[in-house]
This record gives structure tokens, sequence and C-alpha cells, in this order.
């Protein structure tokens, strides 16, 4: 029995060229695109070794013969950073929709949440250190 490897996720849009851009403004660099000219019907984009698939809902229902839905909350890129502050304006910025501004999550983490162009959720992170957490370090 062979064993499973190399996953990915595929988020469906009906914009590829917007979605494309929109990941790619993020750091996301394309690894493979069909067709190579003109608009595509789908692209992968790579990102610290995860892959992240963009179909075209259309192509999706035609040649695969599913429902797929292309916006809404059904899925959740997570990315991790050293500010989420800045990274949740930066996205703001690349025109995410603003969810749920920074805030602390499990005494641990910071999170906030926004919207690609398509309704996909997307959460940035990072590790949180509480203020009971820091040293004062006395100036002179």
């Amino acid at each position: 029995m062979g064993h499973f490897r190399t996953p990915q996720v595929v988020l469906f849009t009906r914009d590829i060229d917007r979605a494309t851009a929109f990941y790619g403004a993020l750091g996301f660099r394309e690894v493979f695109r069909t067709p190579e000219a003109g608009t595509p019907i789908h692209v992968d984009l790579a990102l610290d070794g995860y892959r992240l698939g963009l179909a075209t809902e259309s192509s999706t229902r035609k040649d695969h013969g599913l429902s797929p839905v292309a916006d809404g909350q059904r899925a959740a890129v997570i990315l991790w950073t050293d500010d989420v502050p800045a990274g949740y304006d930066r996205l703001i910025g690349f025109g995410a929709k603003p969810i749920k501004a920074p805030s602390p999550w499990l005494d641990r983490l910071l999170i906030a949440w926004v919207e690609d162009p398509d309704g996909h959720l997307v959460q940035i992170v990072q590790h949180h250190i509480q203020p009971q957490d820091t040293v004062d370090i006395p100036t002179r």
C-alpha cells in the first residue's frame, strides 16, 4: 500500500488573476500554471515549502464535474509572522477584507483574521509574550 505525500490545499476562485496577484503580494511565488499562455485555469504558488493551489470555479465544474464554492469561509490559510499588526495592515492594503483585528489567543498567540478577495479566511499569527513575561531592563 502506498503512502500519501506532498499535501496541498486548493482554493477555488472566480478571478484567478486577482487571486494569484493577491497571494503573490504576500510572498507566494508561482511554481505551476496551466495553460501557460493566457488566463490560467489553475495556478500553484509556494511559500516556505507550502504549496497553495488556485483553481477557477468554472474549470473545476467543466473539467471535473464538481460543484466547487468559490467564496465564503470554507477554509483558512494560516500565515506565521513576527509582527501581526503590521501583517494585518499589509493584507488590508493588498485588498483583504478585515474580519478581526489583532488580539491575544490562548495566552500565547497574537492572531488576526482577514478574507482574501474571494472570501477565504486568512489568519495571521505570531507567538505572543504576555506583559507579565517581559523583563524590565533598567536604564542608566
